[in-house]
């Protein structure tokens, strides 16, 4: 293998089609050989990847989400180690990413360096997620600690910013830590103008677990609360859940906004229909999707993005 190995080489090294044909099924051992033998090369193709605007003409924006695994939540609906798979996960993000309405990927340096060889990220929106510390079920789950992407990386990998889980426990003092780091980190992207997306909740200890509470006045609460973090506002941009009296919600804000397509529950064509809602609404730029759009009822990964890209991207889709 050499450095001058063009990206059709690598995706042949990496991917197969396997018994079912799948154009996008992945051999690990080629990302594996990779990070082994080339470590260098993952920089390298970060600096040569082909970047667009941030949105298109519609002003919108549709991302799937998959920095879950790095905070110990693999779950999906009855099946708790979902996500713990990774061939399995970087096969449905592959085939996400290669539909045309999906702008991007949200996720943490693993998972983006896996994509980025496979050329998955050519052409779209790579966001990192920063704060993975407060780990699912830990005592310490409130103390959302900085544990991955930095400002400094970010703007170096020429990724278009980072992300930000930001749960406020008025009972936790682990709470102030994240909220002052999450500030910091805010003016620092900002000052390299690129954007923090900050994904807010008021939450809450309950029976030993952590109860985020999804009613309409304490999502405001959150998203004036973290509106406010940092020294400079012109690069931030929330990611809020979909709950009751979304009018209300986005009203709480003059920041763009984009919508959390949540843990998948239920029949999907009620989750679906709570977006395309909230959707409707003039401040909701767009959708930031995982576990609903990644593991469908059914399995059918494009038939699900799709859907969700015809209601983030209505004119494309005539």
């Amino acid at each position: 293998m050499t450095d001058s190995m063009d990206q059709t080489q690598l995706r042949a090294d990496v991917s197969t089609g396997d018994t079912a044909g799948e154009p996008w099924a992945v051999d690990i051992s080629g990302l594996t050989r990779v990070r082994a033998e080339r470590p260098t090369m993952i920089a390298d193709r970060w600096a040569a990847r082909r970047r667009r605007p941030l949105l298109r003409e519609d002003g919108r924006m549709l991302l799937v989400a998959a920095d879950h695994p790095a905070r110990g939540a693999f779950g999906v609906r009855g099946d708790a180690s979902a996500m713990a798979d990774r061939v399995d996960l970087l096969r449905r993000l592959v085939t996400a990413l290669g539909c045309p309405g999906v702008d991007g990927v949200l996720g943490t340096a693993d998972v983006l360096d896996d994509l980025l060889l496979l050329g998955a990220l050519e052409g779209k929106i790579a966001i990192g997620s920063m704060n993975r510390g407060g780990l699912q079920g830990a005592s310490f789950e409130f103390d959302d600690r900085f544990t991955g992407y930095t400002p400094e990386l970010i703007a170096a990998r020429g990724l278009e910013g980072g992300k930000t889980l930001t749960r406020i426990c008025y009972d936790d003092p682990g709470t102030v830590a994240t909220l002052e780091a999450t500030g910091r980190v805010v003016t620092e992207l900002a000052q390299r103008r690129l954007i923090t997306m900050l994904e807010p909740f008021i939450s809450v200890q309950d029976g030993g677990r952590v109860r985020n509470l999804l009613d309409p006045d304490n999502t405001i609460l959150s998203i004036n609360i973290c509106a406010g973090l940092g020294a400079d506002s012109s690069h931030t941009w929330l990611k809020v859940p979909v709950v009751d009296q979304m009018d209300r919600v986005l009203s709480a804000t003059t920041l763009p906004t984009v919508l959390l397509g949540g843990d998948p529950q239920g029949d999907p064509e009620e989750t679906y229909d709570s977006w395309r809602a909230a959707l409707s609404m003039p401040a909701a730029r767009g959708l930031v999707v995982g576990r609903a759009l990644l593991y469908p009822p059914g399995g059918d990964v494009r038939a699900a993005v799709e859907t969700a890209a015809r209601m983030v991207h209505p004119e494309e889709a005539r």
